[in-house]
């Protein structure tokens, strides 16, 4: 394919694995409406990196929304940004192309892999191989012939009976002494654990230098107030009385602001003490001691100077939290009182400062739950370096652990890789008929129809806004699970059919691809043309709706005008009974003018009738092309608008609004439009009994069907003269058409009689 397709943007190109040649020849189908390559063999699939990448059907994709296993896609996101890229999928199909044998087996899929099919001539085959044999030893399956999905999955027992695995993570039990293993169980106290490949929960490096580091500040912060007699003033008590303190700290500045603002005026001492309204408001209320009414009150009553009366006369909500101050705080730091000067109170808070500075600057929190005395000890022990040497042990595992791991992506690549190719690098699950496409998240049952191209979206008006690109007719529907209480929400492209009955709020029944089924309700629609049939009646359902909707406005306003006509006959007559004066009504005069005007309505009518009848029977025998040609004016143009519109149905859009990267103009032409939405039809066999005991009578409308007919025909014979055959009959008007006709035999014979 030349330079273009060796390399791509973004990515270093990387040496091709030996078994692959440096040109491959490339097959191609065309479906769709464009070229897509075809993954048959191994080479095909290993040489993509080779295939221009402007032939890709595809060049991202996210990794959720999907019907595919999301673990495996995960393995494949390499760099972990929820997207599938081209250079990561090529990455996957090379590693697939060292490690096995025979590439091409994955077409056939499967959730297991033959060790005989691993190659073990490259160091990851090898690798690969190696750990394989040594999962299959773990699960008691020495002489398993291949691996498995569920082999691989089952790590706690694979590493249930090894204490290191390679994941960086120990468990207490990995310890091999008490002290060790005790400083592993206060990590994971202090700050969580992980779960180790065994299962069991374990700690890491740093969460084992982030217990030392907490536990050197705790112990250096603890030492400062050991060292300084000014923070811990009464000893162990200094935290109880710094608590007492600070839990009456405000109402008691506010007491004391009080009562220098009654010393400054001594007018304000009845405002600040309450008034007696207030007190008048609480009290037709049921009372507690710790009322909020109540703790809004002053702690004593407010007088100039007044000290704080530590007993007797304080406000009952804070009486405890008083004492507690007198017994915690002001007892042993200030000595016994049974009330506390705001001199006092001052210098209470500024003996206690230190303290609270210190608290301050607390540091290493998180390991203060295990006391001083603890955390020196696990300083002075031997825990950091024990742990440090646990872990260098286990990652000592990593290269053996990742090649488990490697099993697994094997295993995976094995049952999955093939069909993420056929769903990125061309679209064949879509347009082949056979395997449901990655996207197609199900079936929707609606209005007698089937909709297969259903797909899962986040967010309907975002999504709604590029898909309308599409140009095909969208019903967002929400989903729900009763049963469960799921919800989702979906796009389906309703592909054939009409539009007709379907509305937002409609309700339908959605099928997933595990078989469950969900209620499904239009929220919104996308409207544009579904099918050519619809398009051919679109014109005459129209004229329809128009002339439903003219009758009822007709009918409404009759019905009205008769209601108000009865209303005012009412009101006349109730006013004539009050009055007694009974008046004869004049009968209504008829109108001349209105006669004028329905006459020259009926006659434009006519001539219009006339004249539409004379053209078209003026066509002789060509009159079913004048029918064909009236026709095709009526409905034409709404059906070649359809035709361009549906030529244009495009896959993109609904997968682009979704996340993807689509590569190609992906048509949903008329055709393979019909396969995806399946329009009720009777099963062959079926038998039917047309006899309906509720169908509506069919009378009337033979009488009228055949009437016209008769009609046209008695017209028809008029017209082109045939009564005029029959002698009692001769005498009636002649149509244009035999004047015409009986002029120009006159003419003709005129001129033959004419001398020569």
């Amino acid at each position: 394919m030349g330079s273009e397709a060796q390399s791509h943007p973004g990515t270093a190109p990387s040496p091709l694995p030996v078994n692959i040649p440096m040109s491959h020849s490339w097959k191609f189908f065309r479906i769709g409406g464009f070229d897509q390559v075809r993954l048959d063999s191994a080479t095909d699939i290993t040489s993509i990196d080779q295939l221009n990448q402007k032939l890709w059907a595809a060049l991202a994709c996210p990794t959720r929304g999907l019907e595919f296993d999301s673990a495996t896609l995960d393995i494949i996101d390499t760099d972990k940004d929820g997207r599938i890229r081209a250079p990561e999928l090529i990455a996957a199909t090379r590693w697939l192309g060292t490690v096995l044998k025979d590439a091409g087996g994955i077409v056939k899929g499967g959730s297991s892999v033959a060790l005989s099919a691993i190659n073990d001539s490259t160091p990851d085959g090898k690798a690969v191989l190696a750990a394989a044999k040594q999962i299959l030893l773990d699960l008691g399956k020495k002489d398993a012939p291949s691996i498995s999905l569920d082999d691989t999955l089952n790590t706690a027992k694979i590493f249930a009976n090894t204490k290191f695995n390679g994941d960086g993570v120990i468990p207490a039990e990995a310890a091999e002494d008490d002290a060790t293993k005790k400083v592993v169980e206060d990590v994971i106290a202090c700050y969580g654990s992980l779960p180790d490949r065994s299962g069991k929960p374990g700690i890491s490096q740093e969460k084992a230098d982030l217990l030392y580091t907490d536990c050197a500040a705790f112990a250096d912060w603890h030492k400062k107030a050991e060292a300084d007699s000014a923070i811990m003033i009464v000893g162990a008590k200094t935290a109880d009385a710094a608590a007492a303190v600070r839990a009456v700290r405000t109402k008691v500045d506010d007491f004391f602001a009080r009562c220098r603002l009654a010393s400054y005026d001594t007018r304000a001492i009845a405002a600040l003490n309450r008034n007696e309204q207030e007190y008048l408001n609480i009290a037709a209320k049921d009372l507690s001691i710790d009322a909020c009414e109540i703790s809004g009150f002053p702690l004593a009553r407010i007088e100039a100077g007044r000290a704080l009366p530590l007993e007797g006369s304080v406000n009952p909500a804070w009486a405890g939290a008083i004492a507690v101050l007198r017994d915690h705080a002001v007892k042993p730091i200030l000595g016994e009182r049974r009330e506390l000067t705001e001199a006092d109170w001052s210098a209470l808070k500024a003996k206690l400062a230190p303290y609270e500075a210190w608290t301050a600057s607390k540091a290493g929190a998180a390991v203060e739950k295990l006391g001083i005395a603890r955390v020196r000890e696990i300083l002075a022990g031997k825990g950091k370096d024990s742990i440090a040497a646990l872990i260098a042990k286990d990652l000592e595992r990593k290269p053996a652990a990742d090649a488990i791991s490697a099993v697994e992506k094997l295993v995976r690549f094995q049952r999955d890789l093939y069909k993420l190719l056929l769903n990125f690098v061309n679209f064949k699950d879509f347009y082949d008929g056979g395997d449901k496409a990655i996207w197609q998240s199900g079936v929707l049952y609606l209005d007698g129809r089937s909709c297969e191209l259903c797909i899962r979206v986040e967010d309907s008006g975002k999504h709604g806004t590029f898909a309308v690109l599409s140009k095909c007719y969208l019903a967002y529907c929400d989903l729900v699970r009763k049963s469960t209480g799921e919800k989702m929400q979906i796009a389906a492209a309703f592909t054939d059919g009409d539009s007709d009955n379907l509305m937002v709020g409609r309700n339908g029944i959605f099928y997933d691809r595990r078989g469950n089924d969900w209620d499904a309700t239009i929220t919104k629609i996308v409207d544009n043309p579904i099918s050519i049939r619809q398009a051919f009646w679109s014109p005459y359902k129209k004229l329809i709706r128009y002339i439903e909707e003219q009758i009822a406005k007709r009918a409404a306003a009759a019905d009205d005008a008769a209601n108000k006509r009865l209303q005012e006959s009412a009101d006349s007559m109730a006013k004539s009974a009050e009055t007694g004066e009974a008046k004869k009504k004049e009968e209504k005069k008829i109108d001349i003018g209105v006669v004028a005007a329905l006459g020259v309505a009926v006659g434009g009518i006519t001539a219009a009738l006339g004249a539409l009848l004379q053209a078209f029977f003026g066509l002789g025998m060509w009159m079913p092309l004048g029918l064909l040609g009236l026709v095709i004016l009526i409905s034409g143009p709404s059906m070649v608008i359809a035709w361009l519109k549906l030529r244009q149905r495009n896959l993109g859009p609904l997968l682009d609004a979704n996340g993807w990267a689509v590569n190609t103009q992906a048509k949903i032409n008329i055709p393979f439009g019909k396969s995806l939405t399946g329009i009720a039809t009777l099963p062959p066999g079926s038998q039917r009994d047309l006899t309906d005991p509720y169908a509506d009578s069919n009378k009337g409308r033979k009488w009228f069907v055949t009437t016209l007919v008769l009609a046209l025909l008695i017209a028809a014979a008029w017209y082109f003269g045939l009564f005029h055959q029959v002698p009692f009959l001769d005498n009636l008007p002649k149509s244009s058409f035999v004047e015409n006709m009986q002029k120009a035999e006159q003419e003709d014979a005129a001129k033959k009689a004419q001398p020569k």
